[in-house]
């Protein structure tokens, strides 16, 4: 565990100024910090001026998927992807060539479930679908999805810090499909893959891979559904999956449908070599739990901040979201909530203890902190602290105006 840099001067003006600064300041939940130790040099190997298609290259994305699938616990019988356009292209892939036969439950809770209900009820233009929605902070009522439905749903509403608790809601013997937007839970909680048919996530996340691939992991079922039936709309190169009514099997033995960068797919692959030599998924969740707890901690203590999360069933160990609960906060109006939240992310920033940790844009004004696997438990414990201290000078420097 890296020790947190002792800083070099401290302005006798600020009272409540800490003496350590975390030793990575990165808290992003997107792109997120990468791996302890990392450096450009595990990039040394990466085949740049190579096609994708030549012996070497295809082996070396099929090596990504292999590991992705022991990492994670894949079944053999799912079928494992390199997709372009990170979660987002993976997930609207899974969207436009899955849905159709049947009635769809869309759960959002947050700006990204959201952003699926919109895909499937504006530009899908599905008829029988069934939006259950929460506000930020909330779950929607898991027990009124069909099971003879299929339903769409993020496992961790990344801008509100909420998550479903488990896989127990979703029917053994459903009839419809589960989509899965898994992007800030893969590798970081536990996935149970015989609940979830068209999984999706992106390397940015609790790996701290580069952007811009999507992953896509399809069961069974979604082949069968994949096989079985034709959208009615046109389908970009980019989504066809299948051809003359069959799966196109390479595109899961790594042929890509497009051009990957081969330096990401190193990355990739070194963030998974990483993943086994600690340990695997099950380490990598207890890293991620270590640090979510570390501000659950901190948190009972607190008298300015709390989780948006209101259950602690469903609070998310990754994306790590606080609302301000201070009464001298709750009496400003939005536009004054959010501008004070931007102030402390910006004074932290400044001041390089934690960089890219505002509340999402679409979220209740607040804080977010991602406290993925690749986040060392004393860099959270260094960084709240400075949460106090920009708090208070936050809200000093703008009651003074």
């Amino acid at each position: 565990m890296t020790k947190p840099q002792v800083l070099q001067s401290q302005p006798v003006h600020l009272a409540r100024r800490p003496n350590f600064k975390p030793s990575n300041p990165n808290f992003s939940s997107g792109p997120c910090a990468k791996r302890p130790g990392w450096s450009p040099d595990v990039l040394a190997a990466a085949l740049l001026g190579r096609s994708h298609r030549s012996k070497a290259g295809k082996a070396r994305i099929a090596e990504v998927v292999d590991r992705t699938r022991a990492v994670l616990g894949v079944p053999d019988d799912h079928r494992i992807a390199i997709v372009p356009a990170s979660d987002t292209g993976a997930f609207e892939m899974a969207l436009w060539t899955l849905l159709g036969p049947r009635g769809v439950d869309l759960l959002a809770w947050e700006s990204f479930g959201h952003t699926w209900i919109t895909d499937v009820v504006k530009q899908l233009k599905l008829k029988d679908v069934r939006e259950h929605t929460a506000p930020y902070g909330q779950l929607p009522d898991l027990s009124q999805v069909s099971p003879a439905r299929d339903v769409v749903f993020t496992w961790n509403g990344t801008t509100s810090g909420v998550r479903v608790p488990d896989g127990n809601w979703i029917s053994a013997d459903r009839k419809g499909l589960t989509l899965c937007d898994a992007t800030s839970a893969a590798f970081a909680m536990d996935l149970p893959w015989d609940k979830l048919d068209a999984t999706t996530y992106s390397w940015q996340k609790v790996l701290g891979g580069e952007a811009q691939h999507g992953i896509l992991i399809l069961s069974p079922r979604a082949v069968e559904r994949l096989e079985s039936y034709t959208p009615p709309w046109p389908l970009p190169k980019l989504f066809r999956l299948t051809k003359g009514g069959r799966l196109q099997e390479p595109i899961f033995q790594g042929e890509t449908i497009n051009t990957p960068s081969m330096l990401c797919v190193e990355d990739a692959l070194d963030g998974l070599k990483w993943a086994e030599q600690i340990g695997g998924r099950s380490v990598l969740a207890r890293r991620t739990q270590a640090n979510a707890a570390v501000i659950a901690a901190w948190v009972a203590n607190s008298s300015w901040a709390d989780f948006l999360a209101e259950d602690p069933r469903t609070r998310s160990t990754t994306s790590v979201c606080l609302k301000i609960v201070d009464p001298w906060f709750r009496a400003l109006d939005p536009a004054e909530q959010f501008e004070t939240g931007r102030a402390m992310a910006g004074m932290l920033e400044r001041d390089g203890v934690a960089y890219d940790i505002a509340a999402h844009r679409d979220a209740p004004p607040g804080l977010r902190i991602w406290c993925g696997a690749t986040v060392e438990t004393a860099d959270v414990e260094a960084l709240l602290p400075w949460l106090d201290w920009a708090w208070d000078q936050t809200r000093a420097e703008r009651s003074a105006r």
